[in-house]
């Protein structure tokens, strides 16, 4: 027997505003001194009122825009009545039946998952658990949470963790949050189920039939994408073996324990809770105009897929290279920036090599040198104009690629000119013919056995030999030159 995984997502999104949702505290989650960023508002003190932050409400419509969802022009907040400590009022401000966003999708690898909603909300405080007691932090009390809630759409732990990482992706470009899941600023939790299969099922069919769902056990506590596909996989094949043995799988709420590499009973959950819902009666409803929509969908950036989509078009790029530009937005920017300052009205093979070749250094020796580091900020010290310099250079073969890893060195240490750079160390390229031939003949006197081992048929010998002549220039002799002159040299020897 083989049974289908169905997993739906709910993901929480601490957004970066500047101020609370509902008053005019700091946003700062991160704050590591206790209860400093709080007042009578997001602390619940009686007779407190609270304001609705504008900025959060845009946020929360401009994700729902990148997600292809529509955006009602009625919208409302609601109390979701449940007690615990981290809860100030004895609720939670939140969107229940009017939500800012509906009826979205996001494609991964060519299938749309749905996105039943997109709302808005308030975060909790933070419990500080000690060995006899426990504290409350209220400074996230009150910070604004995006929820997005998906369709049981998505049919793996890897298609999951795609969805999950394109979607960080998506908050970073549109600016909304950071989303960095191992602050807390992203959370994901999954619904997760087995149905039987049957031989005529397809995946669009088993969006039809949700009815026909297993029992759903939830999973809280991925706080990384690794952490996602860990616990769904195995949470996938811990439902398998209780269907196969004939028992019943029990809906319920399990925490992923990372070390262990298990998910672990935390709750029993035999109803869905009644939180008693009704409109927030502090804060008035939310009439979003066309207007105003249209406003923010202008805001909207080039989101990643467009991003990969014309990369390719425009620059020919792998898509293993192109994966590193649009998930390192401000490198990919960097690469832009520098490829707008190559020669002009070049051919276009002629550029597209330049492209390639530039692509490759910043992905390798440039990401090298910068060690974690970004590409913004006063730090970062080589200019988009002096790294199209430092191409062409290498394009037109003035240096070697040996020489040009030192030139790249001296240009992030310092940020000086790579022209000056090869011209103040003497680093320009040997394409003198007699000049290299003098000191390949040196080389050949110097290194009988290497010389003897590649007329034997041993060709390591003939790297060995452009090794040592490359060694003697310093790497400052023409490589192609190198190669053809000592094949020459090595054939008269025979």
């Amino acid at each position: 027997m083989a049974y289908q995984p169905t997993i739906g997502l709910e993901v929480h999104v601490e957004l970066n505003t500047k101020t609370k949702m509902f008053c005019s505290c700091l946003n700062d989650p991160n704050e590591h001194h206790p209860n400093v960023n709080i007042c009578p508002t997001c602390t619940a003190q009686p007779g407190s009122l609270p304001v609705i932050n504008k900025e959060a409400v845009r946020k929360v419509i401009k994700t729902g825009l990148a997600l292809n969802c529509q955006i009602p022009e009625y919208s409302k907040f609601d109390r979701k009545n449940y007690f615990y400590p981290d809860l100030p009022k004895g609720y939670q401000i939140s969107q229940y039946d009017k939500p800012l966003c509906v009826g979205g999708h996001l494609e991964i690898n060519g299938e749309k998952i749905r996105i039943r909603r997109v709302h808005l909300e308030e975060d909790t405080g933070r419990l500080v658990h000690e060995e006899d007691y426990s504290l409350v932090d209220f400074n996230r009390a009150g910070i604004p949470l995006m929820e997005l809630v998906t369709e049981p759409d998505l049919r793996s732990a890897k298609e999951t963790r795609e969805f999950a990482e394109e979607l960080q992706l998506i908050l970073r470009y549109l600016g909304v949050s950071d989303a960095d899941m191992e602050k807390g600023e992203m959370r994901v939790e999954a619904n997760i189920s087995l149905r039987l299969m049957r031989e005529t099922d397809a995946k669009q069919d088993a969006k039809l039939r949700e009815n026909e769902l297993g029992t759903k056990v939830e999973i809280k506590n991925l706080n990384s994408f690794r952490a996602v596909e860990k616990g769904i996989d195995y949470e996938i094949k811990r439902q398998t073996e209780i269907l196969k043995s004939g028992k019943k799988v029990i809906q319920e709420t399990r925490g992923w324990d990372g070390i262990k590499g298990v998910t672990v009973s935390q709750r029993e959950k035999e109803e869905a809770h009644d939180y008693r819902y009704f409109p927030e009666p502090d804060l008035p409803p939310l009439h979003n105009t066309k207007e105003f929509v249209n406003e923010i969908r202008a805001e909207i950036p080039e989101l990643p897929q467009q991003r990969r989509e014309r990369f390719k078009k425009e620059y020919n790029l792998l898509d293993k290279e192109i994966e590193v530009f649009v998930f390192n937005k401000d490198l990919g920017e960097y690469f832009e920036k520098v490829i707008s300052e190559l020669p002009p009205k070049l051919p276009r093979e002629n550029l597209l090599k330049l492209t390639k070749l530039c692509s490759n250094y910043i992905i390798t020796d440039l990401q090298g040198l910068l060690k974690g580091a970004s590409v913004v900020g006063e730090d970062f010290l080589i200019t988009p104009e002096n790294f199209a310099e430092f191409i062409t250079l290498i394009y037109e073969e003035e240096i070697s690629s040996k020489i040009a890893k030192m030139v790249l060195s001296e240009m992030f240490s310092t940020g000086a000119d790579p022209s000056h750079i090869v011209e103040e160390k003497g680093l320009v390229q040997i394409t003198d013919e007699a000049e290299i031939e003098k000191i390949i003949k040196e080389v050949i006197s110097q290194n009988k056995k290497a010389v003897e081992d590649f007329k034997k048929g041993k060709e390591n010998a003939f790297q060995y030999l452009i090794g040592q002549i490359m060694a003697k220039t310093r790497g400052k002799a023409n490589p192609q030159l190198v190669r053809d002159i000592l094949s020459k040299a090595l054939t008269k020897t025979k």
